[in-house]
C-alpha cells in the first residue's frame, strides 16, 4: 500500500489595508504563478496567529494586526493535503515587496483580487474577510 498523504497544517492570512487587499503571486509548486493570499507551514512549536504573521513578513515585509479567524479549509490532491487556517487582519505598516516564496505582492481592489485568484475557496475566503474586517473597525471600542 502507498504512504498515505498526512495533512499539513498551514495557515493564510488576508490583510486588507481599507478598500485594497494584499495578494501575492505564488513562487513555488503547487499552483506557482497563481495569485493567492500570503501564507504557508506552521513550524513545529509555533501557534497558528504566530505562523500567519510571520509568513506574511516573509513573503511581503508587510505586517498587520490579526482581526479573527475566518475559516479553515482543505486542500487535498493526490500528492498532498493542506489544512489551511485562514486569518483576516488589518495592516498596519509596510509596503509590499516580494521576497521568500513569492513572485510579486501587492495591494489591489476586491473586484482585482477576485478576478486574480483561480480558486473558489479563495475567493470565498476573501469575501467572508471583507465582511469580518469592515465589522471590527466599525464596531466601537468596549
Amino acid at each position: 500500500m502507498k504512504d498515505a498523504i498526512r495533512p499539513v497544517a498551514s495557515v493564510g492570512i488576508v490583510v486588507w489595508r481599507g478598500e485594497e487587499v494584499l495578494l501575492i503571486q505564488r513562487g513555488r509548486e503547487p499552483y506557482k504563478g497563481q495569485w493567492s493570499i500570503p501564507g504557508g507551514k506552521i513550524q513545529p512549536g509555533e501557534t497558528a496567529r504566530a505562523a500567519a504573521l510571520r509568513e506574511l513578513a516573509e513573503e511581503t515585509g508587510v505586517t498587520a494586526r490579526l482581526i479573527d479567524l475566518i475559516d479553515v479549509v482543505d486542500s487535498i490532491s493526490s500528492n498532498w493535503h493542506y489544512v489551511l487556517i485562514d486569518f483576516a487582519a488589518e495592516w498596519t505598516a509596510g509596503e509590499p515587496v516580494a521576497d521568500d516564496d513569492a513572485m510579486a505582492a501587492e495591494f489591489v481592489d476586491y473586484d482585482t483580487a477576485r478576478d486574480r485568484l483561480a480558486w473558489d475557496e479563495t475567493r470565498r475566503v476573501l469575501e467572508r474577510s471583507r465582511a469580518i474586517v469592515a465589522a471590527a473597525i466599525t464596531r466601537p471600542n468596549s
